[in-house]
């Protein structure tokens, strides 16, 4: 081995080891960061317990701690701010009390006052612009599912509110039992068959393309080419993209599958066909035919049965039904929507399927 390339493997093996104490340090940054201001929202929240008229009292609390800490140690301490760390308190808090409580009761920090006898301290990873977020989310079971994505993933903050907004937790419950979407806040996504991958709707306002048939199928997989790194925040966890356009033929006859991923985690092809419009049931057979091929030409022995899934502007349920076999765990259809509806039209969209 030459001088520079024993230079050059040296060179890489100490940048690579900088750049991960550098990113231990910046994760020990933040979560030292946010364990401190939820410990400056249980010492509000102490304080204001022992003040007699608590609003008023809380009220000038923190104006009169939000001026001195500026004072002391610089911008970061507004009001509002203490509130969000008197905010983190409260969400984040496990009490245990005297008081009898269920196991699935955890009682609500304004209610507990000398019953406390220990508080447990979460664990936080994720950055405290994350966590500003997160407690604004009401329901604890879609909080926790957000935050274990969020440090799975490394979604951003602008990532996190994103899927939120896309109501990812509630179009993966869709198909879940109650023990599933306990394990939706418990443990995240878990990806264990086809199933778990396919969401319904997928939203892909990312793309800039117009809500109506104002484009056609190869502008739209343009544009999903164009945003491939969007379109794989969507499509979810372990997917990587394998061709698009791509050709297979037999006898005389070529055919080609629009988009061609593959994921890791099921490993597996999944294979993607994009439909302006209605979904015909030829458009299930096609796939039906891609699936086969991939099956039977290119899976490994090692590898599991492909997955086709067929995304469309809009489907009938009971086409989709009566094309596909009963016990159907490879060809899938999936409406898409161009742009990010409102809450309330996302849940009426969530309640026809």
């Amino acid at each position: 081995m030459s001088e520079n390339l024993q230079n050059n493997s040296l060179f890489a093996q100490v940048v690579n080891l900088l750049q991960q104490s550098k990113q231990q340090v910046v994760r020990a940054i933040n979560q030292t960061m946010v364990y401190t201001y939820y410990e400056i929202g249980r010492m509000i929240v102490e304080e204001e317990q022992n003040g007699k008229d608590r609003a008023e009292y809380g009220k000038q609390l923190l104006k009169g701690l939000s001026k001195e800490l500026n004072h002391e140690f610089g911008k970061g301490f507004s009001v509002d701010n203490l509130q969000n760390m008197r905010k983190l308190f409260s969400v984040y808090s496990i009490y245990e009390t005297v008081s009898s409580i269920s196991e699935n009761e955890i009682p609500h920090v304004e209610s507990v006052t000398s019953q406390i006898t220990e508080i447990v301290s979460p664990i936080f990873k994720l950055t405290w612009s994350h966590y500003i977020f997160l407690i604004r989310i009401d329901d604890s079971n879609e909080r926790s599912f957000y935050e274990i994505e969020t440090a799975k993933n490394s979604w951003s903050v602008r990532e996190l509110k994103r899927q939120y907004d896309t109501a990812l937790y509630t179009r993966l419950s869709l198909s879940r039992d109650k023990e599933g979407i306990l394990k939706l806040s418990q443990q995240g996504q878990i990806i264990e068959k086809p199933k778990d991958i396919i969401k319904d709707p997928y939203i892909l306002e990312f793309l800039g393309l117009p809500e109506l048939n104002q484009y056609s199928e190869n502008e739209l997989e343009e544009e999903i080419i164009n945003k491939l790194e969007h379109f794989l925040l969507e499509l979810g966890n372990g997917f990587t993209f394998v061709a698009r356009q791509k050709r297979i033929s037999f006898d005389d006859k070529h055919f080609r599958i629009d988009l061609v991923f593959y994921n890791r985690i099921l490993k597996c092809f999944v294979l993607i066909d994009l439909k302006i419009g209605e979904l015909k049931h030829q458009d299930l057979g096609q796939m039906q035919m891609y699936v086969n091929y991939y099956d039977r030409e290119m899976r490994l022995e090692e590898e599991n049965k492909t997955i086709g899934l067929v995304l469309c502007q809009n489907k009938s349920d009971l086409v989709v039904e009566y094309t596909l076999p009963e016990n159907n765990e490879q060809i899938f259809a999936s409406k898409y929507k161009m742009v990010l509806p409102s809450k309330e039209e996302l849940i009426h969209l969530i309640e026809q399927i």
